[in-house]
């Protein structure tokens, strides 16, 4: 699905209507910065810990 002119400017201007025009760069920054940490979360995903792999190492009470 895509995205013409008339549907990108009618976002742009219910997201204006929102969010309005003084906090917009804000709302943009952060939503940058998510989908930056979570490109880099789907890029290395050997990175994670694994906190189910430690648990299952130590003894159960009982």
């Amino acid at each position: 699905m895509q995205l013409g002119p008339l549907e990108l400017g009618l976002i742009l201007v219910i997201v204006l209507l929102i969010f309005g025009a003084g906090k917009l760069p804000e709302v943009f920054r952060s939503m940058g910065e998510g989908i930056r940490e979570f490109r880099k979360a789907a890029s290395n995903p050997e990175d994670e810990d694994t906190p189910a792999a430690d648990a299952s190492n130590t003894p159960q009470a009982g």
